[in-house]
């Protein structure tokens, strides 16, 4: 069949893309690890072509950066990159929410609605029970349905990089903490209220409200590395 090929390799790429993803999100890639297309390709047991390709979608979101004649390291974001990407996040989602998401409303149906609550439950109870891991499954999952009610496939890939980032960022500071119950944002299921109702000032405060406690947490922390835990 024409054309099998090429659609089993870009299957593969992508595939090898999202588990080198999760790696990094889970911290078990570091920040400024090293590695070759040989490595990677022997550790997947797959020839060098979709991992070279996989390695270059990753650079394009930007949680890989290319080292000449050395291979790739994971991209090391700072504190700073950290509050930008917050400012970035909100940008995003408070236009969504004034110029996007009422309209929106009018027209998702109810299964589409159901399914944000249910991530958002999901999500809730991972960071009420401090499951890092499972959070950030949920998490993104929650924030990638919630901007596909808008419609708009370039929200909500944009959302999606800058809220990878971050959470590829704060991971290794988060795992610092000796317990996290009770310290993650947990108010998924009340931002989807204030939308529901159409109430954007109360979304907007929710989400003004996420993102300091979201510095402010990873600022409680001791960086990654030091000896110090909390």
């Amino acid at each position: 069949m024409p054309g099998t090929s090429q659609v089993k390799r870009s299957t593969l790429r992508q595939q090898i893309a999202d588990a080198l993803r999760d790696e990094v999100l889970a911290g078990r890639l570091p920040a400024g690890q090293q590695f070759t297309v040989k490595e990677m390709a022997e550790q997947y047991g797959v020839s060098a072509t979709p991992v070279r390709e996989a390695l270059l979608d990753l650079c394009a979101q930007g949680l890989l950066d290319v080292e000449e004649h050395r291979g790739y390291r994971v991209h090391e974001f700072t504190i700073g990159d950290y509050r930008d990407m917050v400012e970035a996040r909100t940008l995003i989602v408070e236009g969504m929410f004034r110029r996007s998401v009422a309209a929106a409303l009018d027209t998702t149906t109810p299964q589409a609605l159901a399914s944000v609550r249910r991530r958002a439950e999901s999500a809730e109870r991972a960071a009420r029970g401090g499951d890092l891991d499972v959070l950030i499954g949920y998490d993104l999952r929650f924030w990638r349905e919630l901007s596909g009610l808008v419609g708009n496939s370039y929200i909500s890939g944009i959302l999606e990089r800058v809220r990878v980032q971050s959470w590829v960022f704060s991971v290794p500071y988060l795992r610092r903490a000796a317990d996290l119950r009770g310290r993650l944002w947990a108010d998924h299921c009340e931002l989807v209220e204030a939308i529901t109702r159409r109430d954007i000032k109360a979304a907007e405060e929710i989400v003004t409200a996420y993102n300091a406690h979201s510095i402010m947490l990873i600022e409680s922390l001791p960086e990654p590395g030091s000896k110090a835990s909390s």
